[in-house]
């Protein structure tokens, strides 16, 4: 049992250790904060809502049409990263259907570009 808990007793100091960091930093934010916000903090922000407003207000789909490619993409682009780290110990059709993949991925990106997608203005 004693071995046991030596063997768990670097993963409680590190818990304990996360845990007096946290509380240090929360607490330190509650007495330093600044209590008087001006009013650019408060003002319309990325997504063009005004901060504090009716909810049910017309909105700009531009920002969530960004906002979802952009998703998209890089949700996409995420399975590059197994296929690069394996590149070596790839078959000619595993490299063949990235080439698609990616292929794909271009054009839709090239649509998106044309159809003005991408613009704010």
């Amino acid at each position: 049992m004693e071995n046991l808990l030596q063997d768990y007793l670097p993963i409680l100091v590190f818990v304990g250790m996360a845990s007096a960091l946290a509380l240090l930093l929360l607490l330190s934010a509650i007495l330093i904060a600044v209590r008087n916000p001006d009013p650019e903090k408060v003002s319309a922000y990325e997504c063009g809502f005004n901060a504090f407003d009716d909810a049910r207000m017309k909105f700009d789909v531009r920002f969530y049409l960004v906002s979802i490619l952009f998703i998209i993409f890089d949700l996409e682009v995420a399975f590059l990263f197994p296929w690069a780290v394996n590149f070596q110990n790839l078959s000619d059709v595993a490299f063949w259907s990235m080439m698609v993949f990616l292929g794909v991925l271009t054009a839709g990106f090239a649509y998106e570009w044309k159809k003005g997608a991408l613009e704010w203005a």
